[in-house]
């Protein structure tokens, strides 16, 4: 799975690597599930937008917070299928953790993927707009006869959120040694991520494989890295693994 990622990067840097704007942001190196992050989405890919990480389907009640959709099934699977097919966004990244055994915490290993010059890249995404459901209330006292100010109204509707999950296949030969799933990462030199915005399903579907090894390093880092309320520059540093 991918579970975390970091996107430290300057704005400047990566701005001209996407042609996108970035707008205001500040380096993360710890990017979590249920974080507001940018992504560059099919609709308007001159810009970032921010997105929650962790998608809901939009015919969903409550919220799904799927933060991976499975390359084998994003075409099946009712909660991705919608998104695959008509919302796909990139999600820019220079690095990605994974654990060595299984679960985070219980004393296993986090490990950082990137390129061996930590250039950033794109991994495949999904998206989805969701607007929660009117929580009911209990009207009491003049609201509940239509006597109040605003005729027993309760309040303004939540608002629409849009969230993304990320897109994961079978491992490489380095990560396969950390996890049995890894992000789906694109290769701009083959116009993968061009495709996956603009090209129809089936063509988005033949970019589901494992990115080579041969560019990709990986080394142990600080357990720190553990709780998604520590976002600091020593959790890429590499450590003594046990």
């Amino acid at each position: 799975m991918c579970g975390r990622y970091t996107l430290f990067t300057p704005t400047a840097d990566l701005e001209a690597r996407f042609d996108a704007d970035f707008g205001d942001r500040e380096p993360s190196y710890n990017c979590a599930p249920g974080q507001s992050l940018p992504v560059i989405a099919d609709r308007d890919p001159g810009k970032t937008t921010r997105m929650e990480w962790g998608l809901t389907p939009s015919w969903a009640d409550e919220s799904f917070d799927l933060i991976n959709a499975r390359a084998e099934t994003v075409r099946e699977k009712r909660s991705f299928a919608d998104a695959f097919e008509r919302r796909r966004c990139l999600v820019p990244a220079d690095g990605f953790y994974e654990w060595v055994g299984g679960d985070r915490g219980g004393g296993k290993t986090p490990y950082r993927v990137a390129f061996d010059d930590d250039r950033p890249f794109a991994m495949a995404g999904i998206y989805e707009r969701w607007e929660p459901p009117t929580p009911e209330t209990t009207q009491t006292g003049l609201g509940a006869f239509g006597g109040g100010a605003e005729g027993g109204e309760t309040g303004d509707e939540p608002d629409a959120v849009e969230t993304f999950s990320i897109v994961t296949t079978e491992p490489n030969d380095l990560v396969a040694d950390l996890h049995h799933r890894m992000a789906v990462i694109l290769d701009p030199d083959a116009g993968e991520e061009e495709t996956w915005l603009h090209e129809g399903p089936d063509e988005a579907a033949a970019l589901l494989d494992p990115y080579p090894s041969d560019d990709l390093t990986a080394h142990p880092v600080s357990t720190r890295v553990n709780s998604p309320s520590v976002d600091a520059p020593d959790l890429i540093e590499p450590v003594a693994s046990d």
